[in-house]
């Protein structure tokens, strides 16, 4: 990577790290490094610094990496990470307040707390809200457009966007918001309901995720995303590729459409057995899978 001095960017009263890990980051537990990793005290803090930033300065926004594989030369340029001043949840009537930082867990569990229906799936989804407004998250038969109210967002020039939901143009696992757009705050409604009942249909979600998916190893999540009309899982399994390993790579035996790291995989490793993945389901199926899992920075 080209060598980017934090004294070249402009002051914050956030925190500046360089040459900073990513890998115990995120939750495939491997991958290189950031050039710049910005870590904005509020955001505020963080529409000045994008403002203020020079304009050839390359930005790239992880959370927790729960479906993100960082590339092993790392990512150029500044990475930012919202710390926990954007983690903040705030019930309203039905409606919830979140931080971008917030985990999905926790915003279902705060609704389930509040008595408010139809937040549930979101204690299935490994991550934070920013990436789940991205990627129009979802399982179990809902997504986050089915609750979205609207959004607020930071463009790369400092500029603050209020989105509604004609705005974010939701589709399938992907929203059409401008990739310099760096959400910091979203709203979900829900329904009345009965606070224990909400809490026993998480509960039985969440066991359901755990007895069938590899939701205890070091993986990003589901790797590809369904085509119309299939599921990536069986067509994985029907091109053989249950139990495939690439150096420290495995598909899961489990649920094969996770790919997980078995202690020493690099992120060459994981990726490149995606890719063999993808091959064999297209050479016996004629379909092409598509990545759902967010791959950044340079080999």
């Amino acid at each position: 990577m080209m060598p980017h001095s934090r004294d070249a960017l402009p002051p914050v009263r956030g925190t500046y790290a360089e040459n900073a890990p990513l890998k115990d980051l995120v939750w495939f537990r491997a991958g290189g490094n950031a050039e710049i990793l910005f870590r904005p005290a509020d955001a505020d803090d963080l529409a000045t610094f994008l403002a203020a930033k020079n304009a050839d300065t390359r930005i790239s926004v992880i959370g927790v990496g729960s479906n993100l594989l960082v590339r092993d030369g790392g990512i150029p340029g500044v990475v930012v990470r919202l710390p926990g001043a954007f983690g903040k949840i705030v019930v309203e009537g039905k409606r919830i307040h979140a931080g971008a930082a917030a985990l999905d867990a926790a915003v279902a569990r705060q609704a389930a707390e509040a008595g408010i229906a139809g937040l549930e799936f979101l204690r299935g989804i490994p991550g934070t809200i920013g990436g789940a407004l991205r990627m129009n998250a979802g399982c179990y038969g809902r997504e986050i457009r089915d609750i979205f109210v609207e959004a607020t967002a930071i463009d790369g020039r400092g500029n603050r966007h209020v989105l509604k939901a004609a705005d974010m143009g939701f589709v399938y696992r992907k929203s059409q918001v401008p990739e310099d757009f760096i959400f910091v705050e979203a709203v979900f409604e829900g329904e009345a309901g009965d606070a224990a009942e909400i809490k026993a249909r998480m509960n039985a979600l969440v066991e359901q995720r755990e007895s069938t998916q590899p939701v205890k190893s070091r993986t990003g999540g589901s790797t590809f995303k369904n085509p119309p009309g299939h599921k990536s899982w069986q067509l994985i399994d029907e091109a053989g590729c249950r139990g495939l390993v690439r150096g420290g790579a495995q598909v899961s035996e489990k649920h094969c459409n996770f790919l997980i790291n078995t202690g020493d995989a690099t992120a060459a490793d994981i990726e490149s057995l995606g890719e063999e993945v993808r091959a064999r389901v297209k050479a016996k199926s004629g379909i092409d899978l598509e990545w759902e899992i967010k791959r950044v920075g340079v080999p």
